[in-house]
């Protein structure tokens, strides 16, 4: 099957810098857009649990206030990853959240609607 990478752009307006950095970093703070249940290891671990679904996957990539780069541990492409990264615009104080994600060509449509969802329910968590 052929694969995309999806790259996707939201505009925010987050109070705080750390607050947006601990939505998309932390557990506590991905569980309250991303999945019901995170549980992160010491070795970059991490378990994402919705209701009827479990998955794991690893941090591949992390940079403080910046980005945070998971590879699913059952992926049949060893290459692809979802990366959850955060801009800040010094003249607007704005940030950008791009969401970098991979999927069959066929579903690319599917996993956008997903991550404007999980966006949506974000912004409403957290007044952004």
């Amino acid at each position: 099957m052929e694969r995309k990478k999806i790259q996707l752009q939201y505009q925010l307006k987050p109070t705080s810098e750390m607050i947006l950095w601990d939505a998309i970093s932390t557990p506590s703070g991905l569980e309250s857009w991303f999945a019901d249940k995170v549980i992160m290891t010491n070795n970059r671990e991490v378990t994402f649990r919705w209701a009827d679904e479990e998955k794991h996957a690893k941090v591949v990539g992390f940079r403080s206030f910046s980005y945070i780069r998971f590879r699913w541990a059952d992926s049949e492409f060893p290459r692809e990853y979802f990366e959850i990264k955060m801009a800040h615009d010094e003249l607007t104080s704005d940030f950008t959240l791009v969401i970098t994600d991979f999927a069959d060509v066929a579903e690319a449509e599917d996993y956008t609607l997903l991550w404007d969802h999980q966006v949506q329910t974000l912004c409403r968590n957290y007044g952004f």
